[in-house]
């Protein structure tokens, strides 16, 4: 990444794209507000505040567009009884109208303010330029920063660190980088808040190797990191699935005299499970409880999954237990840990207890739920019933069925029952690498060569991955049991595929 000042042709350049900017307000009408405003966001509230200096009007709380028209009539009102709207009325209206309207209502505003006589001033136009990034409209937020420019407006940090987000938001991390030498270059000193817009911007682009190093030099600026910064830096390092980084930042966390919160523990926590760290992960969940942290349903179904996975079966009924205990609400997450729990361990009479409990509680089971008890009937060896409940998610047209369908073809398999196993996977509409790879390793091993050799060959045309060792099962098969033509066609058929790919 090139860490150089933005220039004039660069900015020029990206002006220069408006009729390629996807997210342009193509029928934006100037002064007026456009024909089809957005509508407002429906339970959503938002509070504009009026200042009450020497007369000013008094504060107004707006929480939806019906309420902004009574914020409206409020300052009709006011201008009857001689109290005129000031700068900080104004600037108000445009933060809201941007917010839940939409820019061009906000904008619309700006001319009523310049019609009433009242200049904009830095804040109008952050109020802008923030309306603008939210909705991603980089195109128009150089606009109305090159128009502050023009109206002799000189940019604040603030002014800088929304453009830099709505940079970054679009996927532009080096002009945010050449907007950041901007604010040092213009002699503008930068806020906590520039910091975190950087560390956050670089994180979501990728660049978390440039986050670290920015967060490492924070205190050469002036700075101490805050807790924000940190929780920050730790989500952004968990999503690249650097762990080990992760834990390094949390551990610094707990020492720099923040309290981490128990989201920060989780997320870190999740991150070194997703990576098969368990003991790491259950190092932190120890720590969390050593430190007299409370779980939530997440941070328990996410430790109960872990133990589950490397089948510490006994552990994770005990934290099950504690969960249920502290009386921790479920949700349909939590109850489909539980009964993966109870499906790993063969207790399917308590699984169907959790059933009826969740259906008491007025949920509905997903398709998750039912193919963790598909998976736990065909390991109980219930294949007809798992294929009763196959037929059930195929009635009530789930979106994907295609693990359920995995789970059933391998079990089957496994049992022996390998002819119902093909029949089934002809009757698949999506197949993927596991369904053929699981298909053609159990063929193998009922030495059924040339059939796992068809199988093969159709998973290669189209374009599955199946595994080396797999492929070398089938072809060493193939020739001992005297099939050396077929043999060297798959051969063949596997040269072409990796010269198509």
């Amino acid at each position: 990444m090139a860490w150089t000042r933005i220039s004039k042709d660069v900015w020029c350049n990206l002006k220069s794209n408006k009729s390629n900017d996807q997210h342009v307000e193509r029928n934006w009408e100037g002064p007026g507000l456009s024909r089809d405003w957005p509508a407002a966001r429906p339970n959503r509230t938002i509070r504009a505040f009026c200042s009450i200096d020497d007369g000013a009007l008094p504060a107004v709380v707006i929480p939806d567009k019906e309420k902004l028209n009574k914020a409206e009539v409020v300052i009709i009102d006011g201008i009857r009884l001689g109290v005129l709207p000031n700068v900080v009325t104004y600037n108000t209206l445009i933060s809201a109208y941007c917010r839940f309207v939409g820019l061009d209502a906000g904008y619309s505003i700006l001319h009523r303010m310049r019609e009433a006589g009242i200049d904009p001033n830095v804040i109008t136009y952050n109020s802008l330029i923030a309306g603008a990034t939210r909705h991603c409209l980089l195109l128009r937020s150089l606009d109305l920063f090159e128009e502050m420019l023009q109206t002799g407006i000189p940019p604040d940090v603030w002014s800088y660190n929304t453009l830099m987000h709505c940079f970054f938001k679009s996927g532009k991390p080096d002009e945010a980088n050449r907007v950041f030498q901007d604010i040092v270059l213009n002699n503008i000193s930068p806020c906590r808040a520039t910091f975190n817009t950087m560390i956050n911007g670089l994180c979501k682009n990728g660049y978390t190797d440039n986050a670290l190093m920015l967060f490492r030099n924070l205190q050469r600026h002036g700075f101490s990191p805050e807790l924000i910064t940190y929780n920050i830096l730790i989500n952004g390092l968990c999503k690249s699935g650097r762990w080990r980084a992760a834990r390094m930042i949390l551990k610094e966390l707990g020492e720099s005299g923040h309290v981490p919160n128990a989201i920060t523990y989780t997320t870190v926590m999740k991150c070194c499970f997703r990576y098969r760290k368990f003991e790491e992960g259950l190092d932190i969940f120890l720590d969390m409880k050593t430190k007299g942290y409370t779980f939530d349903a997440f941070a328990y179904c996410t430790v109960i999954g872990a133990l589950v996975k490397t089948e510490r079966i006994e552990e994770a009924y005990q934290c099950s237990q504690q969960m249920v205990g502290n009386g921790i609400e479920l949700d349909l997450v939590s109850y489909n840990t539980l009964i993966n729990l109870y499906c790993k361990d063969g207790k399917l009479e308590d699984v169907f207890k959790l059933l009826d409990e969740i259906e008491r509680e007025g949920l509905e089971c997903d398709k998750y739920t039912h193919t963790i008890l598909i998976d736990g009937l065909c390991r109980a060896g219930n294949i007809e019933r798992a294929q009763q409940h196959l037929s059930y998610m195929n009635d009530m047209d789930f979106d994907s069925k295609l693990v359920a369908f995995n789970c059933l073809i391998d079990r089957l398999c496994k049992c022996g029952y390998i002819d119902h196993a093909m029949k089934l996977f002809e009757s698949m509409e999506l197949k993927d690498s596991f369904t053929y790879a699981s298909l053609v390793h159990n063929l193998c091993k009922a030495r059924r060569f040339r059939q796992a050799s068809k199988l093969l060959i159709s998973s290669l045309n189209g374009r599955m991955k199946i595994l080396k060792s797999a492929q070398k099962a089938v072809i060493n098969g193939l020739r001992a049991s005297g099939f050396t033509r077929d043999a060297k066609k798959l051969q063949s058929e596997i040269r072409w595929a990796k010269i198509l790919r």
